[in-house]
């Protein structure tokens, strides 16, 4: 019996059915978007990752945990070990995962999370990154292509062993061995023939450089330099090959981009070449990076490098988001010809290179394909070959096989190992059955049934693969032809010529695609769908060659990721590819990692996320997972855990984590409209045959969309699988709709399929260079001033369902405004505010030519939906415009928490003041509620009254009269409080919360002298300073009819 869950057959086959239909449905059951706006469901709240950090977990920190979750509103939580114990450990006894305290413990999580009604999420391995554990062995683990070369004499009999290729973890297995007449110029290099290196750095020349490097030296520079290589005598030069130093692909890009300038008298040079750098993803590291050089002949090389000129960093272009600096182990000049970025091409990593042609690699540098003798049966099992080459030139063996690639599940907490062969079924099945299977099977089927509801795949960390067992066979069965005679191009040997060289490189890199879809995703997904649970899944790109979109096709919550002040590790492509990846395969939702944050800053509130938070909700963002919630195991050590100080600090002991619900509420009211219907795009940018391949963001779209109009990318899987023509559209089964298909420029021929697919498409195909507007229908979405020019910072999303249509509209810029809206849709305008769940008519309506009108009042990073409704309904009341009443003068009793080092009697304010500015360290570092009271007289006449409470840091509850009026946490900062109002004299409290930034800076400045109130694993700010804090006001009551 397998470790996962064994469910009846008739039970797993009746759970499947429920769960596939439930995941892959475009729309809930429910479409009556006032009754999810006024009650949004379960699966529009958010979850959060609930981080068991270094095996530090206590029961009663659950149940204080799960506690507050649940009174926030989060619907469930991604439960996640991660991080190995430190030494000593941070909190005893530990809990590592596997092992009886552990499952004790997820145990109890789970009863508890069913009793609060809140459900679970489980990865599909220990840590975060990505799927792996001790239970996977070498030949299980993800694999790669190695090999070594040999050249010998012809005419000689030989029976000597070749070189074994690398063999990470003492696993290698052979592919072939094929030989091949020594192609010009194959073993002369700067490792075999002397050279001189010299550089304009100070310092010892890095003679190193020449020879590949040796294991322990590196070269430097963060200023231009030259690094330059002396010949005795005139060498040709191929290709080029940079090493990276320990990872450091932001050097490594730097090298990327070194000029060659040659010279003959080693006085006078010229340029000769420039480099042009790969496009690449963050784990750019593992292979060199080689580059194909117009047979340079000269003494002397000079490599120059010059850190001006660099390129925006961006997801593809990693290491140049790093401030410049050079760093190299090795810059080995060779004169054998090499395939330029095969590496990436043959993917062993992420990286994009353009196809070579004749120009760049003349076919007679090439190997004659018929040239290439298979001698794999002559190798015996002690690597000997057996074999005589014939006479007349020498000989190049290649022994080809593969190894391991050695990437681990690097944040694991124990169970850590190699990661699954992500192309091999039976290894994924494995990972599987060890680590979620196993937790369902403890769980037993009762509960596990009820509370664990998403099996997940996160962060991709695992690098890239290309070959496994059974990649060979695979190869012929889907590309239709043996690909041994092409193996030498893994190692950067063109065969044949460039362009055949190229269409096998991307042969490889379809079939790769082909098999992490079908034997990762595939199998992940049966798997799932089999024990009841969907399959939620982040995005796999830039780091492992596919298409990134396609793996969303078996997954049933695809997820991106985007960051909090984090510029070099946001990911709005990941993002993209969640969305377009929903769009175009059916899924109703498109979920998000939210707020990961390179840096806790302590000042992270409800209002400083929402303007992101509403950004995502424009581009296709409908569900968030809160990154992070660490488990805190102790409760009397506040903040308390975090993961290392990174992730914004969604946790019980936030100082604001009480009154987070208010925010929540505001997430599951757009989530909830924002999954309804269909998303309205006009417009598919076609990502291309060429792998690898992402989504498309808007800088990239081309030619670009023009304003008032959304788009997605469509890959070919989608494009030929999916798409038909239906009433002058390209339609998807999943509801998807476009007016018109582009073509991205600088593709090679089509496939076969996809050239077909083009001709039954062709009426509403875009052509490369060809103008867009042709094919659009009017804007969707116009957005103006008062003068009538075009708002700036506004952003939107449309939804449509056949009875209305939901446009969520968001200023962008931190001050109130109005805008007018021109729709394309006609009916009733109402406009549903999402802070307050109040729903109003739009003022100014009106509606001609097939387009709705109105006026839409923003407040300073404020958002609203225009909801356009066809048919009979309920009229809503205006929408209200409160004057001035009356100003709140004070003076006002301030209770702080003397158990967060407040002071323990009432503090009187004569007049509002920022508790910074306070003699009173209590009050000056204090941080987190205290109670404001004082009370006023009820204006006369009024009928609706409205409390203002002006600039207030961070969030506030109104309380009246003893009644709960809600919480301002937003701007305006505005409460309705009519319905707790008396006659007469009121009683107003209000509980003020600011960060945890005071207290925290407090205590750093206190350096020991004094007690401290807080403790956090966090490192400390280097100079920290004070916030704002408190209640500044002017406090105002606001009248409307």
């Amino acid at each position: 019996m397998s470790l996962w869950f064994n469910f009846t057959h008739a039970a797993r086959r009746l759970s499947a059915l429920l769960v596939i239909l439930a995941g892959a449905a475009v729309v809930r059951a429910s479409q009556d978007p006032a009754a999810e706006f006024a009650h949004p469901p379960a699966q529009a709240r958010p979850w959060v990752y609930w981080y068991w950090l270094q095996g530090a977990v206590s029961r009663e920190g659950i149940d204080a945990d799960l506690a507050a979750m649940q009174h926030a509103g989060v619907a469930g939580a991604y439960l996640m070990p991660v991080e190995a114990p430190s030494n000593p450990p941070i909190y005893t006894p530990l809990a590592l995962p596997l092992t009886p305290r552990w499952w004790s413990l997820i145990h109890h999580a789970a009863e508890r999370a069913d009793q609060l009604g809140l459900k679970l999420a489980f990865d599909v391995g220990d840590g975060f990154a990505t799927a792996g554990g001790p239970w996977i062995t070498p030949a299980l683990s993800m694999q790669k292509v190695v090999w070594s070369e040999t050249t010998v004499p012809g005419g000689r009999p030989m029976r000597a062993p070749l070189v074994r290729p690398e063999a990470v973890d003492g696993y290698y297995r052979d592919i072939a061995v094929l030989a091949f007449p020594s192609p010009t110029g194959e073993g002369v290099s700067t490792r075999t023939v002397p050279v001189s290196v010299s550089t304009s750095t100070p310092g010892p020349a890095p003679q190193f450089l020449a020879s590949g490097g040796d294991g322990h030296s590196q070269f430097q520079s963060k200023a231009s330099c030259w690094i330059q290589y002396d010949f005795a005598h005139p060498f040709t030069a191929r290709s080029l090959a940079i090493r990276e130093w320990n990872h450091n692909y932001a050097g490594l890009y730097q090298a990327t981009r070194l000029r060659i300038d040659v010279s003959d008298d080693c006085v006078h040079f010229h340029t000769a070449f420039q480099l042009t750098p790969p496009r690449h993803g963050w784990e750019d590291w593992g292979a060199d990076d080689t580059f194909s050089l117009p047979s340079l002949t000269a003494r002397c090389f000079r490599f120059v490098y010059d850190p001006a000129g660099s390129e925006p960093g961006a997801e593809d272009l990693d290491g140049a988001k790093w401030k410049p600096r050079l760093v190299l182990r090795g810059l080995v000049l060779s004169s054998a010809p090499r395939i330029t970025g095969y590496a990436g091409k043959s993917g062993a990593v992420w990286r994009i290179s353009p196809r070579m042609t004749a120009t760049d690699l003349p076919d007679s540098l090439c190997v004659p394909r018929a040239s290439i003798l298979n001698l794999t049966s002559r190798l015996r099992p002690d690597g000997t070959l057996d074999w005589t080459p014939p006479a007349g030139h020498a000989w190049t063996i290649l022994r080809l096989g593969h190894t391991s690639t050695g990437h681990t599940n690097e944040t694991a907490t124990s169970a850590k190992g190699l990661e699954c062969d992500k192309f091999n079924a039976a290894a994924v099945t494995l990972q599987f059955n060890h680590w979620f299977g196993a937790i369902l099977s403890h769980l037993g089927p009762v509960l596990s049934r009820r509370v664990v509801k998403i099996f997940h795949v996160d962060s991709w960390e695992a690098g890239s693969q290309n070959w496994t067992p059974g990649f060979r066979a695979e190869f012929e069965r889907r590309r239709g032809y043996d690909p041994t005679p092409f193996l030498p191009t893994f190692a950067g040997i063109p065969v044949g010529s460039a362009a055949q060289s190229e269409r096998f490189l991307a042969d490889v890199r379809l079939t790769l695609a082909d098999l992490l879809t079908e034997r990762f995703f595939g199998t992940l997904s049966r798997l799932a769908h089999a024990n009841g649970c969907v399959f939620s899944a982040e995005a796999t790109a830039p780091t492992m060659t596919g298409d990134a979109l396609r793996v969303f096709s078996h997954v049933d919550l695809p997820m991106g990721e985007f960051w909090l002040r984090s510029a070099s590790h946001d990911k709005p492509t990941d993002v993209s590819d969640a969305v377009s990846g929903a769009h175009i395969y059916g899924r109703r939702i498109a979920q998000s990692e939210a707020f990961t944050e390179l840096r806790i800053k302590w000042d992270e509130t409800p209002a400083l996320l929402k303007p992101l938070l509403d950004h995502e909700f424009c581009v296709g963002v409908n569900r968030l997972v809160l990154h992070v919630f660490v488990h805190n195991p102790w409760l009397d050590r506040k903040p308390g855990l975090t993961l290392n100080g990174v992730g914004t600090f969604f946790q019980r002991d936030q100082t604001w984590w009480p009154e987070a619900h208010s925010w929540i509420a505001y997430i599951a009211r757009c989530s909830a409209l924002l999954q309804l219907g269909r998303p309205v795009d006009d417009v598919a940018y076609f990502t291309g045959e060429e792998l690898p391949s992402r989504s498309l963001l808007p800088t990239r779209q081309v030619p670009r969309l023009p304003p008032g109009y959304s788009a997605d990318s469509i890959n070919p899987d989608a494009l030929i699988r999916l798409a038909r023509l239906d009433d002058g559209r390209i339609v998807l089964p999943g509801g998807a709709r476009y007016h018109a298909l582009v073509l991205p420029p600088g593709q090679p021929p089509p496939s076969p399929e996809l050239a077909r697919t083009l001709a039954r498409l062709a009426p509403l195909v875009v052509e490369p260079g060809a103008p867009l507007a042709p094919l659009l229908p009017p804007p969707d979405f116009i957005a103006t001033d008062d003068a009538g020019i075009p708002a700036e910072g506004v952003e939107w999303t449309h939804r449509t369902l056949p009875d209305a249509d939901l446009y969520f509209v968001s200023n962008s810029e931190n001050l109130s405004r109005t805008i007018h809206l021109s729709l394309r849709c006609i009916g009733s305008a109402e406009i549903w505010d999402p802070v307050t769940g109040a729903r109003y008519a739009a003022p100014d309506t009106r509606t001609a030519a097939g387009r709705t009108d109105l006026t839409l009042p923003l407040a300073a990073h404020g958002a609203l939906f225009a909801v356009v409704l066809r048919g009979a309904h309920k009229p809503l009341p205006p929408l209200p415009e409160p004057s001035l009443v009356a100003t709140l003068s004070g003076p006002w009793s301030v209770q702080f928490d003397p158990a967060l080092g407040g002071p323990a009697s009432v503090v009187t304010f004569p007049s509002l003041a920022d508790w910074t500015t306070s003699t009173d360290p209590r009050v000056r570092y204090f941080s987190g509620t205290a109670t404001y009271h004082t009370t006023f007289q009820r204006p006369t006449g009024a009928r609706r009254i409205w409390l203002d409470l002006g600039t207030i840091h961070d969030i506030a509850r109104v309380v009246v009269n003893g009644v709960d009026c809600g919480c301002a946490w937003t701007a305006p900062y505005r409460v309705d409080i009519t319905h707790a109002m008396h006659s007469g004299s009121n009683s107003l409290d209000l509980q003020v919360t600011n960060t945890w930034n005071n207290r925290l800076a407090g205590d750093h400045l206190a350096g020991g002298s004094a007690r401290p109130v807080t403790w956090t694993n966090a490192p400390a700010p280097r100079r920290p300073s004070l916030l704002p804090a408190g209640l500044i006001g002017p406090v105002r009551l606001l009248e409307s009819p």
